[in-house]
C-alpha cells in the first residue's frame, strides 16, 4: 500500500508535464498548421505576425534546426536529436528517484521534462510528419516574440528577445526553480545508495531442561 502511495505521488507530476507537453504541441501545430483527418489548419505563414500586445508581444512563425531559442548546430542536428531522447529519458528517472523530496525540486524537474519532450516531438518527428525530412531531422517550431530595449551582445545587436516557445519556457522556469531551490536539491551519491537490510545477529535461544527436579522431602525428615 505505501509503494502505491509513492507511485500515486511521482504520477502527478507526470500528469502535470503531460498536459503541459500537450499545451506545447497544439500552440506549435496552431502555428504552423496542418492536415489530420482531412481536417486542415492553415496555421501562419513563415515569419506571418500576429500582434498580441502591440509590438511588445507578437506571434511569429519560425522553424531552426538547432536547439532551444535558435542555437544552430548545423549537420551535428542527428547528435542533438538523440541527446534530447536520452536526456528526456534520464529527467524521467530523476523525477522518480526525487519523489521523497521537495516540491519544488519535483515541479521543477517536471517542468524541464516537459519542455525537453516538448523540443524532442519536434525534432524528432516533424520532418516526417510535414514531409520536410528524415527522422530525428525535424524542425523545432519558435512563435512568441516579445520586443526588449536594443542591445548590443557580443558584437551582435537585439531589437528583441530570441524568438522562443512553450517548451523553452518549461525549462527556463524549471532551471530558475532549481537554481533558487538548489540546497534542496539531493545529491546523486545519496540516490543512488541502496540501504542495506539490517542483519540481526543470531541468538541462540537456550536450552531448556526437560525435566524439572523438585524437591521432596522423604519420610526420614531429609531434603532429597
Amino acid at each position: 500500500m505505501e509503494i502505491e502511495k509513492k507511485n500515486h505521488k511521482v504520477a502527478i507530476y507526470f500528469w502535470i508535464a503531460s498536459l503541459f507537453i500537450i499545451l506545447d504541441q497544439v500552440t506549435k501545430l496552431w502555428i504552423k498548421g496542418f492536415v489530420i483527418f482531412g481536417f486542415e489548419h492553415h496555421g501562419l505563414r513563415f515569419s506571418e505576425q500576429l500582434p498580441i500586445i502591440g509590438a511588445t508581444l507578437q506571434f511569429i512563425h519560425v522553424e531552426n534546426a538547432g536547439g532551444p531559442f535558435g542555437i544552430q548546430f548545423g549537420v551535428a542536428k542527428i547528435f542533438l536529436s538523440l541527446f534530447s531522447v536520452f536526456a528526456s529519458i534520464a529527467l524521467a528517472w530523476y523525477l522518480i528517484k526525487i519523489k521523497e523530496y521537495s516540491l519544488w525540486i519535483k515541479i521543477g524537474v517536471a517542468l524541464i521534462f516537459a519542455g525537453a519532450v516538448g523540443n524532442l516531438i519536434d525534432r524528432v518527428f516533424y520532418g516526417v510528419f510535414f514531409n520536410e525530412g528524415a527522422l530525428f531531422y525535424g524542425k523545432v517550431v519558435d512563435f512568441i516574440q516579445v520586443d526588449i530595449p536594443d542591445v548590443e551582445l557580443f558584437g551582435m545587436k537585439y531589437e528583441s528577445y530570441p524568438i522562443f516557445n512553450i517548451a523553452d519556457s518549461l525549462v527556463t522556469i524549471g532551471v530558475a526553480l532549481l537554481i533558487i531551490f538548489n540546497n534542496k536539491i539531493p545529491s546523486f551519491d545519496l540516490l543512488l545508495k541502496k540501504q542495506k537490510p539490517e542483519i540481526v545477529p543470531f541468538e541462540p535461544v537456550p536450552a531448556q531442561k526437560d525435566e524439572i527436579k523438585e524437591n521432596t522431602i522423604s519420610p526420614t525428615g531429609t531434603v532429597n
